[in-house]
């Protein structure tokens, strides 16, 4: 295992030494937060594919395709969807904006009222999915190192912590970039067609495993309703993926850019059910289905490849982790700290700061420094509620389930329907949050029905609260027009510094 520790220690290394770097290049909150609103094409293709594709897609779609066969890719293939989706119908419209957090786009869309309650609801959700990637460390570390679950999560949890305090957005779309061309090589390029010619090739997985393996709808038409309810509408409203909407230098960067990167993400859900189903053939009896990845890398692969594949691995976690985990320093800056000393400021009499939330200019020295111990208080939080937890599933389900239910309709609804207003967003938001919340107690965490009647019920109480109150205020449904105009074609295809 020393080659394999080498390449390891070295991709670890590399990670840091690019958070050093990144951090001189952010010198203002937007290189900090959105590292300029000026990624081209490439790196925009690069990050975004990073950030979604995480340890839950990499060692939970392996073990989908070791658990169902080829229908195993649906969790993952919903993921791609909603990435796609966001980006041909909503990415120009949202990069547009020149904002930093969901929570900011609510109050230029309705005026004020819902944006506190939101930005909790979204902190909870970044924070949980950051938690549920950090505990991934746990088994790669253990799998590298033998180290025990405390140690690796801390040791994991350094590591991006570091990173992505350091240079913000900049380091983290550094450190993505190489994640992003580590797991194509890893996964792809390598560990999937080794598994498949291990396993005997596509017709020896055909003669041992069972038809239902190679079914389209293997996994239950009902769990794909509910991964599509969940992943493809997560990926609509996210925090961690709006944020990464921001940095795009243009319309044309975030349309096509998001497209590319939903595109791959089907190929590499495909690629991961395919990787599971070999490694049933392989190794029929393993104890969990989590268990795949870790027991075909370890034992199918060759030193080095084997290194490097864990790597990419490493690389999935790492990427969505430190994405979250920005998104919910972000959120627990702007949206909340922000608006409790605002409003303390305005109950004692004192002037509001200078320079709005989504201001762009580079604000005042120490803001750089504000964002950056934001992201490691919420570092240590994340390291601490990962040792303490335990299921990661109910911990990412719940953090979907509220997301979803609570923050999808008025999200969607103010882009698509000018006669919902701020009444019906923050009725939206407290109710479909509390009915995912109250039957997730009631049935339990992994059932489907929160979901279901959460959605039901936030449609409902927009629709009705804003037909039965005042339309917004008219200045304020004006002014966010004016921010969704398309700027003219030679402001918005100039390419900024370092754009690729």
């Amino acid at each position: 295992m020393a080659v394999d520790y080498a390449v390891i220690v070295l991709y670890l290394a590399g990670m840091l030494a690019m958070g050093w770097w990144g951090m001189r290049r952010a010198t203002s909150k937007s290189d900090f937060l959105v590292a300029g609103r000026r990624l081209g094409p490439v790196m925009y293709s690069g990050t975004m594919a990073a950030i979604v594709l995480g340890g839950a897609s990499t060692i939970g779609g392996v073990g989908l395709g070791y658990q169902y066969g080829l229908s195993g890719a649906w969790m993952v293939f919903t993921i791609g969807l909603g990435l796609l989706a966001l980006s041909v119908f909503f990415s120009a419209r949202i990069a547009r904006l020149k904002v930093y957090t969901v929570s900011e786009m609510l109050d230029l869309r309705y005026g004020g009222a819902a944006g506190l309650i939101s930005g909790v609801v979204m902190w909870a959700y970044t924070l949980m999915l950051a938690v549920t990637s950090t505990i991934a460390y746990a088994t790669i570390f253990d799998v590298l190192f033998g180290l025990d679950r405390t140690p690796a999560i801390i040791l994991g949890g350094a590591i991006v912590v570091a990173y992505s305090a350091l240079g913000g957005m900049w380091s983290i779309t550094l450190t993505d970039m190489v994640q992003f061309v580590v797991k194509t090589i890893g996964v792809l390029l390598l560990l999937l067609p080794l598994a498949i010619v291990k396993a005997g090739g596509f017709a020896q997985l055909a003669a041992r495993l069972p038809d239902d393996y190679f079914a389209p709808l293997g996994i239950g038409g009902r769990t794909v309703f509910t991964y599509v309810l969940i992943y493809s509408f997560g990926m609509l409203i996210g925090q961690d993926i709006w944020q990464r909407v921001f940095t795009a230098r243009s319309d044309r960067v975030a349309r096509l850019g998001g497209s590319v990167a939903g595109t791959y993400c089907l190929v590499y859900a495909v690629a991961g059910a395919a990787i599971g189903t070999a490694a049933k053939v392989l190794y029929p009896h393993l104890g969990s289905p989590d268990d795949a990845f870790a027991t075909i890398v370890k034992d199918a692969l060759p030193v080095g490849v084997r290194g490097l594949v864990l790597a990419a691995a490493l690389s999935a976690v790492m990427s969505t982790s430190s994405g979250a985990l920005i998104a919910c320093a972000t959120v627990a800056n702007n949206d909340i700290w922000a608006r409790v000393r605002r409003g303390t400021r305005r109950r004692a009499g004192q002037p509001e700061a200078p320079g709005g939330p989504s201001s762009e200019a580079a604000g005042p020295p120490d803001e750089v420094r504000g964002n950056r111990l934001f992201i490691l208080v919420m570092g240590v939080a994340v390291i601490v509620v990962a040792i303490a937890l335990n299921n990661v599933v109910e911990a990412l389900t719940l953090a979907y389930n509220v997301l979803v239910g609570g923050l999808l309709v008025p999200i969607l609804g103010g882009l698509l329907w000018k006669r919902g207003n701020a009444a019906g967003a923050l009725a939206s938001v407290v109710v479909g949050g509390l009915t995912v919340v109250g039957l997730m107690i009631a049935l339990g965490v992994l059932a489907d029905e929160p979901i279901y009647y959460g959605l039901l019920a936030s449609l409902v109480a927009y629709v009705a609260v804003s037909l039965a109150t005042r339309p917004t205020d008219a200045a304020v449904l004006a002014a966010w027009r004016e921010r969704l105009s398309p700027l003219p074609a030679a402001v918005a295809g100039a390419p900024g510094p370092s754009g690729d």
